[in-house]
């Protein structure tokens, strides 16, 4: 594993284990005032995988986010075990910092099986490597951000994404609500097993989706008036694959009301297999510029 980056990801990833059911992990700084949200759902699946039998594996997460977590505590992952039927297994998850909950997640597992099978296609898009990477900002602009916005913007990360229609963030252009993202970490990592591929992707999963719901509306996390955050994440895990290759995340938005967007993705391998699928709601407010 060359990449320093990828590798504390990993090792944020694997957790402390204090008693059975109960579980520690430290934040990383990515740039942002707050815990990253995708920090938490990995930790928080990573934590209930811990608590089930090697022959079950994760397929759905439903996670709602509660409060906004700090970056300079640890958080504290209490698994309740649900239930362990005879195919299934069921976990519930809260994630505590000062002693509140900042997220609440329930997982499903499930022996492998098979069955009937059936998928959508994936996108007809460029190949990545077809895409140029998007240049980073001039100094002049940014230098004019906010300095939390450099430190986000600044800041070195584990994955690599090319965007197949990228977006100029400060002067965003109103365009339909969908878009397209390749991304794979920056680094190998072949000793992981697959549970901990699925904690990797839940992190990776929370990029780009609530940027979609902004779209059609021409502004972006960077401008001036407008407060993002994820309220909620819904993620399910329909087919083998390796964050540490080319994934394609398609995402849509098919509403936006009340304050609130919706965005969906569908993340496929380099061929064509679908292999997995994510929710999310959001809040998306503009503010009074005072």
């Amino acid at each position: 594993m060359s990449n320093k980056h990828v590798a504390e990801l990993v090792e944020l990833l694997r957790l402390e284990r204090l008693e059975d059911n109960l579980f520690r992990g430290q934040s990383r700084d990515i740039g942002t005032r707050f815990v990253f949200g995708g920090q938490v759902l990995g930790q928080a699946l990573s934590a209930a995988q811990q608590t089930v039998e090697p022959d079950r594996q994760a397929h759905s997460l439903h996670a709602y986010f509660l409060r906004a977590g700090d970056i300079e505590a640890p958080i504290v992952y209490s698994v309740e075990r649900a239930r362990d039927g005879h195919s299934f297994s069921s976990r519930r998850v809260v994630a505590i910092q000062h002693g509140k909950p900042i997220l609440n997640c329930a997982v499903s597992f499930q022996i492998a099986e098979d069955g009937f099978e059936h998928q959508t296609s994936m996108p007809e898009v460029p190949a990545p490597e077809d895409i140029i990477p998007q240049d980073p900002l001039p100094p002049e602009e940014f230098a004019k951000l906010p300095v939390k916005l450099q430190r986000w913007l600044g800041a070195d990360r584990p994955f690599e994404f090319r965007q197949v229609w990228p977006r100029d963030e400060i002067h965003p252009a109103k365009r339909p609500p969908y878009q397209h993202i390749w991304f794979r970490l920056t680094a190998p990592v072949p000793d992981t097993t697959a549970d901990q591929q699925r904690a990797l992707l839940a992190y990776a999963s929370d990029f780009h989706l609530i940027g979609t719901t902004t779209l059609p509306h021409g502004i972006s996390y960077i401008s001036h008036n407008v407060q993002m955050a994820s309220l909620d994440h819904a993620m399910w895990f329909h087919r083998p694959f390796r964050v540490d290759e080319w994934l394609l995340y398609s995402f849509d938005s098919p509403t936006a009301q009340g304050a609130r967007g919706l965005a969906r993705g569908m993340i496929f391998s380099r061929d064509g297999k679908l292999v997995a699928s994510t929710a999310q709601e959001g809040l998306v407010r503009l503010r009074d510029d005072d």
